[in-house]
């Protein structure tokens, strides 16, 4: 959806000048020391009391989500690995585009996935199980696969063909904390007993309750579930469930369980552990390890998803152009179907 590339150079512009620094002063580290997340620093604390992680928090990254078959279980990546992959994101970033891929809502160069490495030298942002990749699907899963449609080869009959994405109602979760082509920050904000965490993707907001009160009935159910949190120590645990199932992830049902634990490592970092499961999709669950730092300003700036969005027009028109032309006896011109904008890498 190109207007929504003119919102991002802001985003892009502040977030890469406030994360060069900071991200790169850890990456200047040996391979072994980076193994592991390092030691906790002093946290501040709200005037309640309780960790403070408020904030605007930058995820980007072009550490994978899955680690490339090829390494197996290796966790790091060696150091000339980790200068070439940067070094390529940087040239992606910087310069012209490598390439010209046809039926890519972007340009390149107007996106923002980062410029370094996870952690210093991660292979994966999967950290279980241990080949670093999401577990195998059940056979229940492989069969509901099987039935879905492909919206990347939709008919274009309608808006209703294409996804919830394009159509503006919903990122989903846990897709809207991992990171992808640009917009890989959230906000968190605290009052006693409560958290929001802002997901400015359409704008989704999730108050998260911390006084013990009961989930909401198992009838009830919602785009992004329901969610309830509370405290182990230092870190904030939120668990997220109800979901209605009609935004699936990887082929996720309203089984779909999220528990997402917040620790604040020190005034620059925050970390986020994510663990996904759904026992009619995946054989087992699996976990993400996301490090997390402030953006520059702090600022969040609005994503405007329909403002001036042609492309859902433009799209619709195209297809209609093309039943003209097949019913005039004419070879339809091509019609690829955009590229869902924010896919993870």
């Amino acid at each position: 959806m190109r207007s929504r590339a003119f919102g991002l150079v802001a985003i892009t512009l502040t977030s890469t000048l406030g994360l060069a620094g900071t991200v790169g002063i850890a990456q200047s580290q040996p391979a072994a020391a980076r193994a592991t997340t390092s030691a906790k620093g002093k946290v501040p604390r709200t005037p309640w009391g309780d960790p403070d992680l408020q904030g605007v928090w930058d995820y980007r990254t072009i550490t994978p989500l899955e680690r490339n078959r090829e390494l197996g279980t290796r966790e790091l990546y060696t150091e000339e690995e980790k200068k070439a992959l940067e070094a390529r994101a940087g040239r992606r970033m910087d310069g012209p585009p490598e390439e010209i891929r046809p039926g890519l809502n972007h340009a390149q160069y107007w996106t923002d996935p980062g410029r370094f490495v996870s952690d210093g030298y991660r292979t994966s942002l999967i950290i279980d199980p241990p080949d670093g990749r999401i577990p195998a699907l059940t056979a229940e899963g492989r069969a509901r696969q099987g039935r879905a449609p492909n919206r990347n080869n939709a008919v274009n009959a309608s808006w209703l063909d294409r996804g919830d994405q394009e159509r503006c109602i919903t990122y989903g979760l846990p897709s809207a904390s991992l990171p992808t082509l640009y917009n890989n920050n959230i906000q968190i904000v605290q009052a006693p007993g409560t958290a929001v965490i802002v997901h400015e993707m359409i704008h989704e907001a999730r108050v998260v309750p911390l006084d013990d009160r009961p989930r909401l009935n198992d009838n009830v159910r919602a785009w992004i579930g329901d969610t309830r949190g509370h405290w182990e120590g230092d870190t904030l645990v939120v668990e997220t469930t109800n979901f209605n199932g009609k935004h699936s992830y990887r082929g996720s049902t309203t089984g779909l369980r999220l528990i997402e634990r917040y620790t604040r490592i020190d005034e620059g970092r925050l970390e986020l552990r994510l663990t996904v499961s759904d026992p009619t999709t995946w054989e087992k669950p699996w976990t993400v390890l996301l490090p997390m730092r402030p953006t520059e300003g702090q600022l969040l700036l609005e994503y405007a998803c329909h403002e001036a969005n042609l492309s859902m027009f433009n799209l619709l028109e195209v297809a209609r152009d093309a039943e003209k032309a097949g019913a005039k006896g004419q070879a339809p011109a091509s019609n690829q179907g955009p590229v869902d904008d924010r896919q993870e890498r």
